[in-house]
């Protein structure tokens, strides 16, 4: 390779290098404390599916088009819900706003939102790994699942005392 083409590549990786940290720079300056969140539940979404069509063809079954656009349908959904809660944050920050209450975290419901979502696409990998053959570490699974306990009691409302 000449001196000239390798130069090229060099200058070509760099420029991908820059656009893949813009990006994330700007998705990270929009969502704020939301960014993490989002990106681990869209790794987790192509996890799933990756995973998911795998297990599938583990488990004899039919492998077509319809049901991976269906799977990516309710993927985009999900997103949806975390969309859903963040017009929820926002319109509880501007009724805070309005009568001078300054709300401590912005993005809290959609964050939870997301967490919820991160702990169905684990136990749906590791259901998908199992169905492949994997063997998991025995406290993997109820883990995940306490996780998702304590995010969907989080998300219940308080009853107050009477009295």
């Amino acid at each position: 390779m000449s001196e000239r083409t390798g130069n090229k590549m060099d200058n070509e990786l760099t420029e991908i290098k820059v656009g893949i940290t813009t990006i994330g720079a700007i998705l990270s300056s929009v969502l704020g404390i939301l960014y993490v969140p989002v990106l681990l539940m869209v790794l987790c979404n192509i996890i799933d599916y990756i995973t998911g069509l795998i297990a599938s063809v583990c488990r004899g079954e039919k492998v077509s088009s319809y049901i991976g656009l269906k799977g990516i349908v309710k993927k985009v959904c999900l997103w949806l819900l975390v969309v859903v809660g963040a017009i929820m944050d926002t319109l509880i920050k501007y009724a805070a706003d309005t009568v001078g209450i300054k709300p401590p975290v912005h993005f809290l419901i959609a964050c939870v939102v997301a967490v919820w979502i991160i702990c169905n696409e684990l136990i749906s990998i590791l259901e998908n790994m199992v169905d492949i053959g994997v063997k998991i570490p025995p406290f993997l699974m109820p883990l995940v699942k306490l996780i998702k306990e304590q995010t969907e009691k989080a998300g219940e409302p308080k009853e107050e005392p009477e009295g």
